[in-house]
């Protein structure tokens, strides 16, 4: 499938100002970057810098004091690999390669540690495999209100479990902290979503099963296949779309993704969704 992606943030900047940006779709083997376009206005010089694992592309742009604008465009083919739930299982902790290990321990966003209790008791009588991570997302999507203005940008996973309430950066924390509490690694993940409305950034959630990635989404809003990454890291800390170092006020921004290709399905199956 291949999909059109935009998006624009505004700022007034009071004082020099360091922005390390993550707006641009990840260059994946199962995403490919056909066209793509970057504006600053003011035109800044941009250092760039990627991470290897997860395609994430950093960009750092010292800002003046004045308005400043990122405009970001591109269109990229996406080509997960859909697979029948049943039969996708765990991986024992002993078989995980090394460099997986690090996605079982708690985060700063997501304290498995606090939630181990509760998650052993809820689902760890359950069959192990994708559909159990799938149950986790069923359970968050029934016990946890899905509420704009409910969290913020330094809300938890404890904290939702508290408040049962928050949005889909919440929503892809507490999943991932259920799944590590499990021995499961999971990680965090940002992206284009195709049909979410109101367009936003949205974020799930990948759990390791199998031996491949598979991406989740508790909140249920959005086509996994339909999903045009921007970058994955072990909580949202390290995938904001911009992280700011000095002084300036977030005035708006815009976000759009529609299909370009004629095998789009209008209702996407239900499927897992292997990323790699």
């Amino acid at each position: 499938m291949r999909f059109a992606v935009q998006s624009r943030l505004e700022y007034e900047v009071k004082s020099p100002t360091v922005f390390i940006l993550n707006v641009e779709a990840a260059a994946l083997r199962r995403q490919r970057i056909i066209a793509q376009r970057l504006q600053l206005t003011p035109g800044y010089a941009i250092e760039r810098f990627a991470e290897d694992e997860g395609g994430s592309r950093f960009l750092r742009v010292i800002a003046n004091p004045g308005s400043f604008s990122v405009a970001y465009a591109g269109e990229v083919e996406v080509n997960m690999i859909e697979k029948e739930p049943a039969g996708i299982s765990e991986v024992p902790v002993g078989e995980l390669p090394l460099d997986i290990l690090p996605y079982l321990n708690p985060s700063r966003f997501c304290q498995s540690d606090l939630l181990g209790r509760f998650a052993r008791r809820e689902f760890g009588e359950l069959e192990p495999g994708h559909n159990r991570v799938n149950a986790i997302c069923s359970w968050i999507h029934d016990h946890v209100d899905y509420e704009r203005g409910s969290s913020d940008a330094q809300t938890s996973a404890y904290d939702t479990m508290v408040l049962r309430a928050g949005v889909c950066r919440d929503f892809a924390h507490l999943g991932i902290a259920f799944c590590r509490a499990l021995n499961i690694p999971a990680r965090f993940a940002s992206g284009y979503a195709w049909q979410l409305d109101p367009p936003d950034f949205h974020a799930v959630f990948e759990a390791y099963l199998g031996g491949e990635w598979y991406l989740f989404d508790a909140t249920r809003q959005a086509a996994l296949q339909g999903l045009v990454r921007i970058g994955v890291g072990r909580d949202a800390a390290d995938a904001a779309f911009a992280t700011i170092y000095g002084d300036a006020e977030f005035k708006g921004m815009s976000v759009g993704i529609e299909a370009v290709s004629p095998d789009a399905e209008e209702e996407p199956t239900v499927r897992a969704v292997a990323v790699g």
